[in-house]
């Protein structure tokens, strides 16, 4: 007499997954029961336990499985990167929707959760979880905001970024195997130096100066005397530190304070790198206004900052929740109007997804080969979550969902004269 064999847990869960995707699953699952169900060449997902199932149930879409993933309770076993690039392909090329429930589907999700005796009380929400309070952009939780990212500890972000401490994108100049991360860092702060036109003497305002890359550069370099700005203590403390190795305390002041706090002007050049997405939609017109109000006539502002496509202005429920609450990023071409409204004239913006690309992938590379090193800092959890974000984040920029520009503008003097060049050549030589 034969039987029908029960299905897995695996075949239960991928049928609940295409029935949230509207579409055929295109990775293959392993379940805890050893189980698995899919296409064989995919890319494995492993779901190690039924309290992952059950903050799915309870968090469906990215943010549940983010943190399903940051807690270990889900997996992707090999390459993180491949799995996120079949499953993101498969949403373009077949029409798969973001993972969500019909009232049907989660009676459905119901039932499974029984018959695997998934049902319990919602899971903690995971440690690495960012919890803010007060409104957004308020100046207390924006400092909260930027203490959770920034804060993690000056060790670890030296562990992950190269010597120049720069924690943003390079501009990869060179092709050629010799040329490092280390390397497209440098440039790329030469490349800023050169477009906000510095000489010794000049007096530039540093907004966001995260570890002081730019701001050591300017001052070493080009004889530049830099007010430097951030809102981390332990950036802060980092830039006074090398400040003083490098006997550049008469060129370099650091200040710990909200951008919206700074007092004086008449700068020659100001460069906010990456700051600008964190002000907030609102907040934007304020902080163009605050360019403009900081920086001389003729003098120019350089303003590097991640953007995304119409529809999609925020970082995402995984970055806000875990690595940059509260972000904001829009086209490229709203940022311009807002600058253009506070009253400078836009002179050059120039794209630097593809080379973000390259500074993100070598950040995770160094990542991977540190993992020891990384979980032993700040524990497995943390460092999971800066996989999955780096991961992540390489493929956003490779495939367009995200994007980087460097903008070059100028408040205009007397007669609207900008005191700029014909062209712009100069810039890239011999970067």
């Amino acid at each position: 007499m034969s039987s029908i064999a029960r299905p897995g847990a695996a075949h239960l869960l991928t049928a609940l997954a295409e029935d949230a995707l509207g579409g055929p699953l295109p990775l293959r699952l392993r379940a805890w029961d050893g189980s698995e169900a899919g296409p064989a060449d995919a890319p494995v997902v492993v779901v190690r336990s039924r309290r992952g199932l059950r903050r799915l149930l309870w968090q469906p879409g990215e943010l549940g499985l983010a943190q399903a993933y940051v807690t270990g309770e889900l997996d992707v076993e090999g390459d993180l990167a491949e799995g996120l690039r079949t499953m993101w392909a498969a949403q373009r090329e077949r029409g798969l929707r973001p993972a969500r429930l019909t009232s049907a589907g989660r009676a459905r999700a119901l039932v499974t959760a029984v018959r695997l005796g998934a049902v319990g009380p919602r899971p903690a929400v995971p440690a690495s979880q960012a919890r803010l309070r007060g409104g957004p952009h308020s100046r207390a939780r924006d400092r909260a905001a930027i203490s959770h990212h920034y804060d993690l500890s000056n060790d670890f972000y030296a562990l992950l970024l190269d010597e120049t401490m720069a924690y943003s994108c390079g501009y990869w100049a060179d092709d050629g195997p010799g040329f490092t991360a280390a390397d497209a860092q440098r440039a790329k702060l030469e490349l800023i130096c050169r477009k906000l036109a510095l000489e010794p003497g000049a007096r530039l305002l540093d907004i966001g100066c995260g570890w002081g890359s730019l701001t050591l550069h300017a001052a070493e370099r080009h004889g530049a005397l830099v007010t430097a700005v951030t809102l981390a203590r332990e950036q802060a403390a980092y830039v006074r530190e090398q400040v003083r190795e490098r006997g550049l305390g008469e060129r370099v002041e650091v200040i710990c304070q909200d951008y919206r706090d700074i007092e004086g002007g008449g700068y020659d050049a100001v460069a906010t790198v990456e700051m600008g997405e964190h002000v907030g939609d609102a907040g934007y017109p304020a902080f163009a206004a605050a360019l403009h109000r900081l920086v001389g006539a003729r003098g120019r502002v350089l303003v590097q900052q991640m953007s995304r496509g119409p529809g999609a202005p925020g970082g995402g429920p995984f970055i806000e929740a875990y690595i940059a609450p509260d972000m904001h990023m829009r086209p490229l071409g709203e940022t311009v109007v807002l600058l253009e409204e506070a009253g400078l004239e836009v002179r050059h913006t120039e794209s630097l997804r593809e080379h973000y690309a390259r500074t993100v992938a070598a950040w995770h590379r160094t990542l991977e080969e540190r993992w020891q090193s990384f979980a032993a800092l700040v524990g497995e959890e943390t460092a999971r979550v800066w996989r999955l974000y780096l991961a992540g984040g390489a493929l956003a920029f490779e495939e367009g969902r995200m994007g980087v520009d460097q903008i070059l503008a100028v408040r205009p003097g007397p007669g609207g004269a900008a005191g700029m060049p014909a062209t712009s050549s100069a810039w890239y030589e011999d970067l």
